[in-house]
């Protein structure tokens, strides 16, 4: 993948790509920083027919306003530098944040109430009596119960869901808590009572909608990874027909049709190499980090990308029914059975919730055998339910997580699963992909190896073609200062050619140049220099392999590259165990047992090929150059340019976890503290406001201290 560049620093501000029409979408992975912004958008706005683009760096995509085709676009970016994929903009739309915006405001309007109520409570506090102290009341009752009828509907809607199929959950108690606060301090108001508990319920509601809104945080990045598989695809396809070649929607192509696929373009469906050769990039399906070459005869899958000459196929498969869509169709059951893991919290709702209920209905019972006051019995089983009320609970996990997410994301990382951090402590086995998660590829000769007049011609060269092999060449020769050209050709799956002072160069494979094998080699008049290349190890890869270890998980590299590119890389990584040649299928089958035989997988890589297996790990993690997919499968996208810093991400995730199992302590001794003497009547509903407030407050303070792992 393409490292970051100098530039790299932060960006501007992201625009909303919904507000803008509808345009052509591209996936650009390869976006670092603001100078990769104001290159792509000015290149594209450069071109005829482009009446805009804006780029969303988050996403890594780019939206062309245009009556152009994709694939052109997609063409003119390789020529600055930036491979480009087009995606679906329909099947990737989706709503803004709007549950975020609604809690905000809802938790903003229950704040300033709370606060209002209790000024007014401060003259009932210091002695009101009589008409003043029921108009304080009354006034009180005016600014509160549409507040918490207004703030706390996602308590109530939650809780009558669980109702209605007959379970109790967190928010069932919660609702109980507030309404019946709000209820007995309106009856105590109308009939003359010395204590009203409005700001108990706003209280109880503000604090409670603290921890839903850090909890929705936590989750509010989380897009599906086979809705970014199915916008893959490509928008039309060239189709030869009696009249000729005619582009089409893809939705039209139908098994037997045969298809031009132009250079540059994915290959659109499933299907038989007609022409007589072809080479394409297939690193994103199997992780091959070579151009494969095919010929006549050959199985082309949707999604690889033609690096050579354009080529003719016949469609075996179209639709649902290309390799693309099965791959999807594995990931969204992954993702759908990786959604079904049980939080810490959920588990403890499970006892909790029940639990308060028989606390509550038992303290009311006992209280009316022995008084026979209805009202008084009412008031302690209130304050009982306010003082149990699962607001630290609430808290416990949400509080940890955002702490914790924030620390990573200075670290860089970005996390976008609520249960993530749970998940990633469990983890006992970390399954590495090798290209463009541990590698990238380099050059193994030395300059001194070439005169300067050669380094001149082959940076001129590589400059001067598209090839993925080109590009990391000039970028190995640096500031070496190009040679003039001229007469420059471009043979696609061969090299490029040109013209150096009279004298025939050329760049490109051997046997293109009379030479064996696919080899790189620099020709100079009738001599060929071989070019030696190989994969080198990312930024930090061998920090990260040795701090995993050093935390006795267990390495594995599973690849879809040959047994000897991966040994290779392997032996340089520092990883005992490896597996070559192995399929998307193959690493989610691999990724499956593991967890059927007791393991805890963490998956991390960056291509299509990983994908199902991102998903199907029992946790996942992808770089930031991963392919869309991939970062959507994943659990957390390392944004920052190194891998180093992955084995804090496992300490911060065991730290946050340990501060959970904290906090629901804190809140269990709370409990045994406060609720015997809110059951012996001891405590006030307003009492059992400022105690729960207080566990609160300790609960938060108590998750702040998991950013101080260094």
């Amino acid at each position: 993948m393409t490292a970051a560049c100098p530039a790299c620093v932060a960006g501007p501000t992201q625009l909303d790509l919904t507000e803008l029409p509808d345009a052509v979408q591209l996936s650009v992975p390869s976006m670092r920083c603001a100078a990769c912004i104001s290159t792509v958008e000015n290149h594209l706005t450069g071109l005829r027919g482009v009446a805009d683009a804006r780029v969303n760096l988050s996403q890594k995509r780019v939206r062309v306003v245009t009556d152009r085709p994709a694939s052109e676009l997609a063409a003119a970016l390789k020529d600055v530098g930036f491979e480009a994929y087009p995606l679906d903009a329909n099947a990737l739309s989706g709503e803004k944040d709007r549950t975020g915006h609604d809690l905000l405001m809802r938790l903003g309007v229950a704040g300033f109430a709370m606060m209002n109520v209790m000024l007014l409570s401060v003259a009932v506090w210091s002695g009101a009596e009589g008409a003043t102290r029921d108009l304080f009341h009354l006034i009180s009752a005016t600014i509160a119960l549409p507040v918490v009828l207004y703030s706390a509907q996602p308590f109530f809607k939650h809780a009558m869901q669980a109702l209605r199929v007959g379970r109790l959950n967190m928010d069932v108690p919660i609702s109980l808590a507030i309404l019946l606060a709000g209820a007995m301090s309106l009856y105590e108001s109308f009939n003359g009572g010395e204590h009203a508990y409005f700001d108990a319920a706003l209280s109880l509601t503000f604090f409670l909608l603290i921890g839903r809104y850090l909890e929705h945080h936590t989750r509010s990045t989380a897009r599906s990874a086979a809705k970014e598989l199915a916008a893959l695809e490509t928008h039309t396809v060239s189709l030869k027909t009696p009249r000729g070649v005619e582009t089409v929607p893809l939705t039209k192509v139908q098994v037997g049709d045969v298809a031009l696929v132009q250079t540059g373009v994915r290959v659109p469906v499933d299907g038989v190499l007609i022409s007589k050769e072809a080479h394409t990039d297939r690193a994103f399906l199997t992780g091959e980090s070579d151009p494969v070459a095919h010929q006549q005869d050959a199985l082309l899958n949707a999604g690889e990308i033609n690096l050579g000459a354009p080529f003719e196929m016949r469609a075996s498969a179209v639709g649902q029914d290309t390799r693309l869509h099965q791959i999807a169709r594995l990931v969204e059951t992954a993702e759908n059975a990786r959604n079904s893991y049980t939080s810490l919290a959920d588990r403890a709702a499970q006892v909790y919730a029940p639990a308060v209920h028989l606390l509550a209905l038992v303290t009311f019972i006992g209280w009316y055998a022995i008084s026979q006051d209805l009202r008084h019995s009412l008031n302690i089983a209130i304050a009982v339910l306010i003082i149990t009320c699962p607001c630290a609970l609430g808290l416990a996990v949400p509080a940890v997580s955002t702490a914790a997410i924030s620390k990573l994301y200075r670290l860089g990382f970005l996390v976008k699963s609520g249960t993530a951090l749970e998940r990633l402590a469990e983890c006992r086995n970390i399954v590495l992909d090798k290209t463009g998660t541990l590698t990238t590829p380099g050059f193994s000769f030395a300059k001194d190896d070439f005169s300067d007049s050669d380094l001149s011609i082959a940076k001129a060269l590589a400059q001067n073609s598209a090839h993925p092999l080109s590009k990391s060449l000039d970028l190995y020769l640096g500031e070496v200062r190009p040679a003039e050209l001229d007469a420059i050709s471009e043979t696609k799956g061969g090299g490029v050619s040109a013209n150096s002072d009279g004298v025939k160069v050329a760049l490109g494979r051997a046997s293109w140049l009379g030479g064996d094998g696919d080899a790189l080699v620099l020709k100079i008049g009738e001599t060929l220099h071989p070019v030696p290349y190989k994969e080198t190890l990312k930024e930090g890869v061998q920090d990260m392999t040795g701090g995993l270890s050093a935390q006795n998980l267990a390495l594995e590299i599973m690849s879809g590259d040959t047994p000897e590119k991966t040994a290779q890389v392997a032996a340089a990584a520092e990883v005992a165990e490896f597996t070559a040649s192995m399929s998307p299928e193959e690493k989610s089958t691999r990724v499956t047992a593991m967890e059927a035989e007791g393991a805890t997988p963490c998956m991390i890589g960056d291509g299509l090929n990983d994908t199902v297996a991102l998903a199907a790990a029992h946790a996942s993690i992808a770089p930031g150059s991963a392919l869309d997919a991939a970062r959507s499968a994943a659990d957390v996208v390392v944004i920052g340019n190194t891998m180093a810093h992955v084995p804090k991400l496992f300490k911060i995730a065991h730290r946050a976890v340990a501060l959970s199992r904290q906090n629901f302590a804190i809140s269990l001794v709370y409990n045994l503290i406060a609720v015997p003497i809110a059951v012996l009547g001891y405590a006030t509903p307003l009492a059992a406001a400022l105690a729960m407030s207080l566990s609160s407050i300790t609960v938060l303070l108590n998750a702040v201290r998991v950013g101080r792992i260094s």
